[in-house]
Protein backbone atom coordinates (compact mmCIF):
# COMPACT_ATOMS: atom_id res chain seq x y z
CA UNK A 1 0.00 0.00 0.00
CA UNK A 2 1.26 3.77 -0.80
CA UNK A 3 2.04 5.77 2.23
CA UNK A 4 -1.14 7.76 3.43
CA UNK A 5 0.85 10.48 4.51
CA UNK A 6 4.92 10.94 3.68
CA UNK A 7 7.16 11.35 6.10
CA UNK A 8 9.44 14.74 6.81
CA UNK A 9 10.50 16.05 3.49
CA UNK A 10 11.63 19.52 4.66
CA UNK A 11 15.20 18.87 3.92
CA UNK A 12 14.29 17.70 0.33
CA UNK A 13 15.06 21.27 -1.16
CA UNK A 14 18.55 22.79 -2.06
CA UNK A 15 21.09 21.53 -3.98
CA UNK A 16 20.59 17.91 -4.81
CA UNK A 17 23.83 16.87 -6.32
CA UNK A 18 23.00 14.94 -9.40
CA UNK A 19 26.73 12.48 -8.80
CA UNK A 20 28.89 10.89 -11.63
CA UNK A 21 29.73 7.30 -11.03
CA UNK A 22 33.35 6.96 -11.37
CA UNK A 23 34.80 4.41 -12.63
CA UNK A 24 38.92 3.04 -12.20
CA UNK A 25 41.20 2.77 -15.28
CA UNK A 26 39.83 -0.77 -15.53
CA UNK A 27 36.23 -0.07 -15.33
CA UNK A 28 35.50 -1.19 -11.95
CA UNK A 29 33.49 1.32 -10.01
CA UNK A 30 35.69 3.67 -8.01
CA UNK A 31 34.54 3.20 -4.29
CA UNK A 32 37.46 5.49 -3.03
CA UNK A 33 36.23 8.44 -5.06
CA UNK A 34 32.57 8.15 -4.72
CA UNK A 35 33.48 8.60 -1.33
CA UNK A 36 35.76 11.13 -1.67
CA UNK A 37 33.24 13.62 -3.79
CA UNK A 38 30.60 12.78 -1.29
CA UNK A 39 32.46 13.96 1.64
CA UNK A 40 33.49 17.06 -1.12
CA UNK A 41 30.24 17.39 -1.80
CA UNK A 42 29.11 17.66 1.78
CA UNK A 43 31.90 20.08 2.95
CA UNK A 44 30.86 22.38 0.18
CA UNK A 45 27.51 22.96 1.26
CA UNK A 46 25.66 20.78 -1.34
CA UNK A 47 21.97 20.33 0.42
CA UNK A 48 21.16 16.49 -0.79
CA UNK A 49 23.22 13.92 -2.84
CA UNK A 50 21.35 12.02 -5.97
CA UNK A 51 23.25 8.90 -6.92
CA UNK A 52 22.67 6.65 -10.62
CA UNK A 53 20.40 9.83 -12.14
CA UNK A 54 21.83 10.67 -15.50
CA UNK A 55 24.74 12.15 -14.28
CA UNK A 56 25.54 8.78 -12.69
CA UNK A 57 25.30 6.89 -16.21
CA UNK A 58 22.66 4.01 -14.90
CA UNK A 59 22.65 2.65 -18.25
CA UNK A 60 25.77 1.81 -18.06
CA UNK A 61 25.20 0.01 -14.68
CA UNK A 62 24.40 -3.66 -13.40
CA UNK A 63 20.76 -3.87 -11.17
CA UNK A 64 23.65 -4.99 -8.83
CA UNK A 65 26.18 -1.92 -9.55
CA UNK A 66 23.67 0.17 -8.78
CA UNK A 67 22.60 -1.25 -5.66
CA UNK A 68 26.54 -0.97 -5.10
CA UNK A 69 26.88 2.52 -5.58
CA UNK A 70 23.74 3.29 -3.78
CA UNK A 71 24.54 1.58 -0.55
CA UNK A 72 27.98 3.03 -0.21
CA UNK A 73 26.49 6.32 -1.04
CA UNK A 74 23.83 5.49 2.03
CA UNK A 75 26.76 4.48 3.95
CA UNK A 76 29.13 7.61 3.67
CA UNK A 77 25.87 9.92 3.67
CA UNK A 78 25.04 8.30 7.33
CA UNK A 79 22.16 11.27 7.27
CA UNK A 80 23.97 14.08 7.03
CA UNK A 81 22.10 15.59 3.72
CA UNK A 82 19.32 14.30 2.19
CA UNK A 83 19.89 10.88 0.01
CA UNK A 84 18.00 11.01 -3.37
CA UNK A 85 19.04 7.98 -5.28
CA UNK A 86 17.51 7.62 -8.76
CA UNK A 87 16.09 3.94 -9.19
CA UNK A 88 13.63 4.58 -12.56
CA UNK A 89 14.23 2.01 -15.07
CA UNK A 90 12.46 1.50 -18.53
CA UNK A 91 11.22 -1.94 -16.47
CA UNK A 92 8.87 -2.15 -13.99
CA UNK A 93 10.10 -4.89 -11.86
CA UNK A 94 13.63 -3.10 -11.78
CA UNK A 95 12.24 -0.04 -10.49
CA UNK A 96 10.55 -1.81 -8.48
CA UNK A 97 13.35 -3.80 -6.92
CA UNK A 98 15.77 -0.44 -6.81
CA UNK A 99 13.69 1.51 -5.20
CA UNK A 100 12.47 -1.42 -2.31
CA UNK A 101 16.08 -1.42 -2.56
CA UNK A 102 16.81 2.58 -1.54
CA UNK A 103 13.72 2.25 1.05
CA UNK A 104 15.96 -0.23 3.03
CA UNK A 105 18.78 1.51 2.82
CA UNK A 106 16.87 4.54 4.61
CA UNK A 107 16.90 7.20 1.22
CA UNK A 108 14.99 10.47 2.36
CA UNK A 109 13.31 9.46 -1.35
CA UNK A 110 13.33 8.11 -4.64
CA UNK A 111 14.70 9.59 -7.94
CA UNK A 112 11.98 8.00 -10.83
CA UNK A 113 12.34 8.57 -14.56
CA UNK A 114 10.11 8.47 -16.56
CA UNK A 115 10.56 5.24 -18.79
CA UNK A 116 12.37 5.68 -21.67
CA UNK A 117 12.29 4.26 -25.10
CA UNK A 118 8.77 3.00 -24.73
CA UNK A 119 6.98 5.86 -25.62
CA UNK A 120 3.72 5.41 -23.53
CA UNK A 121 0.61 6.93 -23.17
CA UNK A 122 -0.36 9.19 -20.23
CA UNK A 123 -3.12 6.73 -19.55
CA UNK A 124 0.59 3.96 -19.36
CA UNK A 125 2.50 6.31 -17.14
CA UNK A 126 -0.19 7.17 -14.60
CA UNK A 127 -0.50 3.24 -14.38
CA UNK A 128 3.26 2.64 -14.17
CA UNK A 129 3.36 5.21 -11.68
CA UNK A 130 0.49 4.65 -9.69
CA UNK A 131 1.74 1.16 -9.27
CA UNK A 132 4.80 2.03 -8.04
CA UNK A 133 3.86 4.32 -5.54
CA UNK A 134 1.23 1.41 -4.25
CA UNK A 135 4.01 -0.91 -3.72
CA UNK A 136 7.04 1.03 -1.64
CA UNK A 137 7.00 2.94 1.43
CA UNK A 138 8.83 5.93 0.43
CA UNK A 139 8.87 9.16 -1.07
CA UNK A 140 8.72 9.47 -4.61
CA UNK A 141 10.06 12.27 -6.90
CA UNK A 142 9.07 12.13 -10.61
CA UNK A 143 11.64 12.66 -12.88
CA UNK A 144 10.48 14.28 -16.63
CA UNK A 145 13.42 14.24 -19.01
CA UNK A 146 11.59 14.30 -22.62
CA UNK A 147 14.92 14.74 -24.23
CA UNK A 148 15.90 11.42 -22.94
CA UNK A 149 12.65 9.62 -22.83
CA UNK A 150 10.74 10.64 -25.49
CA UNK A 151 7.12 11.56 -24.08
CA UNK A 152 6.63 14.33 -21.71
CA UNK A 153 4.79 13.66 -18.55
CA UNK A 154 2.10 16.57 -18.68
CA UNK A 155 0.86 18.58 -15.63
CA UNK A 156 -2.60 16.74 -15.93
CA UNK A 157 -1.14 13.65 -15.32
CA UNK A 158 0.95 14.58 -12.50
CA UNK A 159 -1.88 16.17 -11.03
CA UNK A 160 -3.55 12.77 -10.96
CA UNK A 161 -0.40 11.19 -9.21
CA UNK A 162 -0.69 13.85 -6.93
CA UNK A 163 -4.02 13.17 -5.92
CA UNK A 164 -4.09 9.23 -5.79
CA UNK A 165 -0.93 8.86 -4.72
CA UNK A 166 0.44 10.68 -1.12
CA UNK A 167 4.00 9.46 -1.49
CA UNK A 168 4.32 10.96 -5.04
CA UNK A 169 5.84 14.22 -4.05
CA UNK A 170 7.73 16.29 -6.14
CA UNK A 171 9.33 16.08 -9.85
CA UNK A 172 12.55 16.92 -11.46
CA UNK A 173 11.46 19.31 -14.46
CA UNK A 174 14.24 18.76 -17.08
CA UNK A 175 11.59 19.64 -19.67
CA UNK A 176 13.03 23.54 -21.45
CA UNK A 177 9.47 24.62 -21.88
CA UNK A 178 9.57 26.79 -19.02
CA UNK A 179 5.51 27.08 -19.13
CA UNK A 180 5.71 23.54 -18.18
CA UNK A 181 6.67 24.15 -14.47
CA UNK A 182 3.92 27.46 -13.62
CA UNK A 183 1.64 24.73 -15.42
CA UNK A 184 2.49 21.82 -12.83
CA UNK A 185 2.67 23.67 -9.85
CA UNK A 186 -0.94 25.51 -10.57
CA UNK A 187 -1.78 21.64 -11.61
CA UNK A 188 -0.82 19.97 -8.75
CA UNK A 189 -0.20 22.65 -5.71
CA UNK A 190 2.15 25.09 -5.13
CA UNK A 191 3.36 22.88 -2.22
CA UNK A 192 4.61 20.55 -4.73
CA UNK A 193 8.06 19.85 -5.16
CA UNK A 194 9.42 21.13 -8.16
CA UNK A 195 13.33 20.61 -8.87
CA UNK A 196 15.30 21.71 -11.84
CA UNK A 197 16.81 19.59 -14.05
CA UNK A 198 18.04 22.27 -16.59
CA UNK A 199 20.92 24.19 -15.20
CA UNK A 200 20.14 27.55 -16.85
CA UNK A 201 16.49 27.10 -15.42
CA UNK A 202 17.83 26.43 -11.76
CA UNK A 203 17.11 30.19 -10.83
CA UNK A 204 14.11 30.51 -12.75
CA UNK A 205 12.43 27.66 -11.40
CA UNK A 206 13.19 28.90 -7.94
CA UNK A 207 11.37 32.44 -8.72
CA UNK A 208 8.34 30.72 -9.71
CA UNK A 209 8.05 28.46 -6.28
CA UNK A 210 10.59 25.84 -7.02
CA UNK A 211 12.21 24.62 -3.87
CA UNK A 212 15.65 23.68 -5.40
CA UNK A 213 17.40 21.83 -8.45
CA UNK A 214 19.57 18.63 -9.49
CA UNK A 215 22.23 20.69 -11.24
CA UNK A 216 25.42 18.85 -12.74
CA UNK A 217 27.12 22.05 -12.62
CA UNK A 218 27.14 21.06 -8.51
CA UNK A 219 29.59 18.25 -9.73
CA UNK A 220 32.57 20.51 -10.57
CA UNK A 221 31.19 24.10 -8.47
CA UNK A 222 28.85 22.55 -5.54
CA UNK A 223 29.34 26.27 -3.40
CA UNK A 224 28.33 28.01 -5.61
CA UNK A 225 25.36 25.67 -6.58
CA UNK A 226 24.11 25.19 -3.26
CA UNK A 227 24.68 29.30 -2.31
CA UNK A 228 22.10 29.54 -5.51
CA UNK A 229 19.20 28.43 -3.46
CA UNK A 230 20.51 29.79 -0.24
CA UNK A 231 20.38 33.25 -1.48
CA UNK A 232 17.34 32.89 -2.44
CA UNK A 233 16.01 31.21 0.89
CA UNK A 234 17.44 34.16 2.55
CA UNK A 235 15.53 36.68 -0.11
CA UNK A 236 18.91 37.77 -1.48
CA UNK A 237 18.01 37.64 -5.11
CA UNK A 238 19.96 40.25 -6.47
CA UNK A 239 22.76 38.30 -5.35
CA UNK A 240 21.08 34.64 -6.59
CA UNK A 241 20.87 36.67 -10.20
CA UNK A 242 24.45 37.53 -10.10
CA UNK A 243 24.87 34.23 -9.39
CA UNK A 244 22.99 32.36 -11.90
CA UNK A 245 25.14 34.83 -14.70
CA UNK A 246 28.20 34.10 -13.00
CA UNK A 247 27.32 30.12 -13.36
CA UNK A 248 26.06 30.46 -16.92
CA UNK A 249 29.41 29.96 -19.11
CA UNK A 250 29.90 26.55 -17.25
CA UNK A 251 26.79 25.52 -17.61
CA UNK A 252 27.02 25.93 -20.68
CA UNK A 253 30.45 24.29 -21.27
CA UNK A 254 29.49 21.51 -19.61
CA UNK A 255 26.80 20.43 -22.06
CA UNK A 256 29.24 20.90 -25.14
CA UNK A 257 28.81 17.40 -25.74
CA UNK A 258 26.25 14.62 -23.96
CA UNK A 259 26.63 14.70 -19.93
CA UNK A 260 28.48 13.31 -18.23
CA UNK A 261 30.75 13.32 -20.76
CA UNK A 262 32.05 16.60 -19.97
CA UNK A 263 31.93 17.28 -16.66
CA UNK A 264 34.29 13.80 -15.91
CA UNK A 265 36.47 15.10 -18.09
CA UNK A 266 36.19 18.27 -15.93
CA UNK A 267 36.32 16.55 -12.85
CA UNK A 268 39.73 14.43 -14.13
CA UNK A 269 41.11 17.93 -14.69
CA UNK A 270 40.23 18.78 -11.38
CA UNK A 271 42.08 15.52 -10.00
CA UNK A 272 39.28 14.14 -8.37
CA UNK A 273 38.46 11.25 -10.56
CA UNK A 274 39.82 9.17 -13.22
CA UNK A 275 37.76 10.56 -16.60
CA UNK A 276 36.79 6.70 -17.70
CA UNK A 277 33.54 6.37 -19.50
CA UNK A 278 31.54 3.32 -20.38
CA UNK A 279 30.65 2.63 -23.77
CA UNK A 280 29.26 4.31 -25.87
CA UNK A 281 30.15 7.39 -24.23
CA UNK A 282 33.26 8.56 -24.45
CA UNK A 283 36.31 11.90 -23.70
CA UNK A 284 35.13 15.21 -24.78
CA UNK A 285 35.98 16.02 -28.66
CA UNK A 286 39.95 17.88 -28.80
CA UNK A 287 38.12 20.87 -29.72
CA UNK A 288 35.65 20.87 -26.53
CA UNK A 289 38.39 20.00 -24.52
CA UNK A 290 40.42 23.43 -25.16
CA UNK A 291 36.71 25.10 -24.83
CA UNK A 292 36.25 23.50 -21.36
CA UNK A 293 39.95 24.26 -20.39
CA UNK A 294 39.53 27.87 -21.39
CA UNK A 295 36.37 28.11 -19.22
CA UNK A 296 37.90 26.27 -16.52
CA UNK A 297 40.72 29.15 -16.63
CA UNK A 298 37.82 31.45 -16.31
CA UNK A 299 37.09 30.38 -12.92
CA UNK A 300 40.34 29.83 -11.67
CA UNK A 301 40.17 26.26 -12.04
CA UNK A 302 43.73 24.58 -12.24
CA UNK A 303 44.41 21.33 -13.95
CA UNK A 304 45.64 18.96 -10.61
CA UNK A 305 47.19 15.12 -11.20
CA UNK A 306 45.08 12.38 -9.57
CA UNK A 307 47.02 11.93 -6.43
CA UNK A 308 48.72 15.40 -6.54
CA UNK A 309 48.71 17.93 -3.80
CA UNK A 310 46.70 21.08 -4.47
CA UNK A 311 49.11 24.35 -4.92
CA UNK A 312 49.12 26.48 -1.50
CA UNK A 313 45.51 28.32 -0.71
CA UNK A 314 44.11 25.89 -3.07
CA UNK A 315 41.93 22.87 -2.83
CA UNK A 316 41.38 20.25 -6.01
CA UNK A 317 38.38 22.35 -6.98
CA UNK A 318 40.26 25.35 -7.84
CA UNK A 319 41.31 28.96 -5.39
CA UNK A 320 39.55 29.74 -2.66
CA UNK A 321 38.06 33.51 -3.49
CA UNK A 322 37.10 35.41 0.23
CA UNK A 323 33.89 37.14 -0.69
CA UNK A 324 33.38 40.45 1.27
CA UNK A 325 30.76 42.34 3.42
CA UNK A 326 28.80 43.18 0.05
CA UNK A 327 25.29 41.96 0.75
CA UNK A 328 24.00 45.11 0.40
CA UNK A 329 22.20 45.16 4.00
CA UNK A 330 21.62 47.80 5.68
CA UNK A 331 23.77 46.48 9.14
CA UNK A 332 26.49 45.59 6.98
CA UNK A 333 26.20 41.96 8.89
CA UNK A 334 27.02 40.20 5.57
CA UNK A 335 30.25 38.75 5.80
CA UNK A 336 30.51 37.27 2.86
CA UNK A 337 30.96 32.89 1.79
CA UNK A 338 34.00 31.47 0.97
CA UNK A 339 33.64 30.50 -2.96
CA UNK A 340 35.51 27.72 -4.57
CA UNK A 341 36.81 27.75 -7.84
CA UNK A 342 35.97 31.47 -8.81
CA UNK A 343 37.97 33.88 -10.45
CA UNK A 344 40.19 36.33 -8.79
CA UNK A 345 37.71 39.49 -9.67
CA UNK A 346 34.17 37.46 -9.07
CA UNK A 347 32.17 38.28 -6.56
CA UNK A 348 29.41 36.73 -4.83
CA UNK A 349 27.63 38.56 -2.05
CA UNK A 350 26.48 36.26 0.53
CA UNK A 351 26.72 35.53 4.62
CA UNK A 352 29.22 33.51 6.42
CA UNK A 353 27.07 30.40 6.77
CA UNK A 354 25.43 30.87 3.02
CA UNK A 355 22.15 31.87 4.02
CA UNK A 356 19.15 29.34 5.85
CA UNK A 357 18.77 26.47 4.64
CA UNK A 358 15.24 25.01 3.86
CA UNK A 359 11.98 26.61 4.63
CA UNK A 360 13.59 30.33 5.12
CA UNK A 361 11.26 32.60 4.45
CA UNK A 362 11.84 34.70 0.99
CA UNK A 363 11.15 38.33 -0.47
CA UNK A 364 9.06 38.40 -3.64
CA UNK A 365 11.87 38.04 -6.35
CA UNK A 366 12.28 41.63 -7.58
CA UNK A 367 12.08 42.64 -11.65
CA UNK A 368 15.11 41.90 -13.78
CA UNK A 369 15.91 45.49 -14.21
CA UNK A 370 16.38 45.71 -10.69
CA UNK A 371 19.10 43.27 -10.65
CA UNK A 372 22.83 43.74 -11.32
CA UNK A 373 24.44 43.08 -14.87
CA UNK A 374 27.22 41.36 -13.64
CA UNK A 375 27.75 38.30 -15.48
CA UNK A 376 30.76 36.24 -13.91
CA UNK A 377 33.88 35.70 -15.39
CA UNK A 378 34.55 35.96 -19.07
CA UNK A 379 34.29 32.35 -20.51
CA UNK A 380 35.65 31.66 -24.19
CA UNK A 381 33.95 33.22 -27.35
CA UNK A 382 32.97 29.67 -28.53
CA UNK A 383 31.95 27.89 -25.19
CA UNK A 384 29.67 31.77 -24.35
CA UNK A 385 27.52 30.91 -27.47
CA UNK A 386 26.91 27.39 -27.51
CA UNK A 387 23.46 26.36 -26.77
CA UNK A 388 21.92 27.14 -23.45
CA UNK A 389 21.13 24.61 -20.60
CA UNK A 390 21.61 21.10 -20.48
CA UNK A 391 19.74 18.28 -18.70
CA UNK A 392 21.84 16.48 -15.54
Amino acid sequence: MARTAPRDIARLKGSIVPLVTPFRPDGVIDEKALVDLIEWQIDSGSHGISVCGTTGEPSALSLEEREQVMELAARTIRGRVAFVPGTGTNNLDETLRLTRFAAKLGADAALVIVPYYNRPSQEGLYRYFRRLADAVDLPLILYNIPGRTAVNLEPATMARLRRDCPNIIGVKESNKDFEQVSKVLHACGRDFHVYSGIELLCYPMLAVGGVGHFSATANVLPREVAALYDHVAAGRWREAIDLHYHLLPMNEALFLETNPGPVKWVLGQLGRIHPVYRPPLCEPSPANQERLRQVMASYGLEPVPRGGEPAAGEDAGGPVAAVGDATGSPDGAGSGIAVRGMGPTSRVSGRGDAGPRAGATADPAPGAAGASGRRGPTAAPDAAGAAGGGTA
